[in-house]
């Protein structure tokens, strides 16, 4: 060690030497080259003061990166305290970091962190995470669960979206006049917000069951079969609205539609199979490993840009790629648990404070709009509740049973904000209406913990009189 340190020494010291005379020899060989204005003034220097420096765009995302991750983990861990799901934290942690709380208490603080010039970049990466996450909500699709309860849970799916969809448009009709924005036709407007109120979320409904332990409960699966077929339809549907809502007329609108279920067909009657031929065997072993994440990311991309391309949605693809993908657990489970591991802890929070930058809850004044609003939460609440529970008594099912499986349907939560997004996107949904349905969302979904201790707390008073009555 002795000897080391000054052998160290000596050597650093000869190359210091070394690089400082081949630099002198250089420059006096081409004396030219020397002089101002060689490189530019951004290479040159960085910028004079420290906001500036912080105002650059990839420390200013990598700001707003570590703020909404940090609020999104604090909330989620405070809501799961109080028996709701970490993603309705997550969600408010959105909401609080916009104008509806931040900009109310520290409008500079907003402006600094999320000023409307530096937004692209974090919409970009929200929009992947998004991708990422319509990936594997597509990968928990089971298609052969879906076939065993098809009779039963298609006619409750689809009875839980008819009811709040008619009531949706229905309640467009009043609401035409004074929520939509001005230009939009009465049909894009009407039908968003029929998809909003059918909208279930099969992801959050799933955390739900699995928190309450009803993942294996017959009541538990077929809300899984129902919510997955609703997912599923709910999505075909915004396709065909977003061809609406792009096309010049019905004639590119059909196109779009049509080049949409020739993708559908052609994804599940040739890619799959092939996939499933060429590669199942080798990606059951590997386990979600690098060979199946690249054919995952592959896929999920290629079917994305097609659908966008097309005028459908890019999140359409991405669903629709996660259930192409090669069936079997021992593929599937490891590739969703890597891809909802980045995409919820890094990713999916961005897309929640852009959410929430979206939602002024400022903008809804006087009695008239909270009126609305509230009007619009009862609508969805009755229509997806009401429409579950009917369609569930007429299968069979008790009536506890039915309401039971009418309050897990009406979860929204993530699913109906990526519905609202797209359509604020598109210019269906004014910045008011957004708001009123993102409160719709969260209230709906925050409801559904207690409608289920609700029932089971039914069931247990109904057990406690059956032994009573027995002694």
């Amino acid at each position: 060690m002795r000897k080391f340190v000054p052998l160290y020494a000596l050597a650093l010291l000869a190359s210091v030497l070394a690089v400082a005379g081949l630099a002198g020899w250089g420059q006096a060989l081409y004396p030219a080259s020397a002089g101002p204005g060689v490189l530019p003034p951004a290479a040159a220097a960085p910028a004079a003061d420290l906001a500036g420096r912080l105002h650059q765009p990839l420390t200013l995302l990598l700001l707003q990166m570590i703020v909404v991750i940090v609020a999104a983990r604090l909330l989620g861990r405070l809501f799961r305290r109080i028996g709701q799901p970490a993603v309705i934290g997550e969600i408010f942690a959105g909401i609080l970091l916009g104008p509806s709380l931040l900009g109310l208490l520290w409008p500079q603080a907003l402006a600094f962190l999320f000023p409307p010039t530096a937004l692209a970049p974090l919409q970009l990466l929200s929009q992947i995470g998004v991708l990422l996450f319509m990936f594997a909500v597509g990968l928990e699709v089971d298609l052969g669960e879906l076939r065993r309860q098809a009779r039963s849970a298609l006619l409750i799916s689809h009875a839980s979206m008819v009811l709040p969809f008619l009531l949706g448009m229905g309640l467009a009709l009043a609401a035409y006049p004074l929520l939509a924005t001005p230009g939009v036709p009465f049909h894009a407007f009407a039908l968003f917000l029929g998809i909003a109120m059918s909208i279930t979320a099969f992801p959050v409904l799933a955390r739900i069951l699995e928190e309450r332990r009803m993942v294996h409960t017959p009541v538990g699966r077929l809300a899984l079969a129902c919510a997955a077929i609703g997912d599923a339809s709910a999505w075909c549907l915004l396709a065909v609205v977003v061809a609406l809502a792009h096309a010049s007329g019905l004639g590119a609108a059909g196109l779009s539609t049509a080049l949409a279920l020739l993708f559908v067909l052609g994804l599940h009657l040739l890619v799959k199979p092939l996939l499933q031929r060429l590669f199942g065997a080798t990606l059951a072993a590997d386990r979600g490993g690098t060979s199946g994440l690249a054919l995952a990311l592959v896929l999920l991309l290629a079917c994305s840009a097609f659908t966008e391309a097309i005028g459908i949605h890019a999140l359409f693809g991405a669903f629709l790629a996660g259930t192409a993908m090669p069936a079997g657990a021992a593929f599937r489970a490891p590739l969703r648990e890597r891809l909802n591991g980045f995409s919820a802890v890094g990713l999916l929070p961005l897309f929640f404070a852009l959410t929430g930058l979206r939602t002024q809850i400022g903008l809804l004044q006087g009695a008239q709009d909270w009126l609305l609003c509230g009007l619009i939460v009862v609508v969805a609440v009755a229509g997806k509740l009401g429409g579950t529970l009917l369609a569930a008594r007429l299968t069979g099912s008790a009536w506890r049973e039915a309401f039971t499986l009418g309050a897990l349907m009406n979860t929204r939560g993530l699913v109906e904000l990526i519905v609202l997004n797209v359509g604020y996107d598109l210019g269906i949904l004014s910045a008011r209406v957004f708001t009123m349905l993102v409160i719709m969302a969260l209230l709906t979904t925050c409801i559904t913990g207690p409608l289920l201790s609700l029932a089971q707390r039914r069931r247990g008073a109904l057990a406690g009189t059956e032994v009573v009555s027995g002694q």
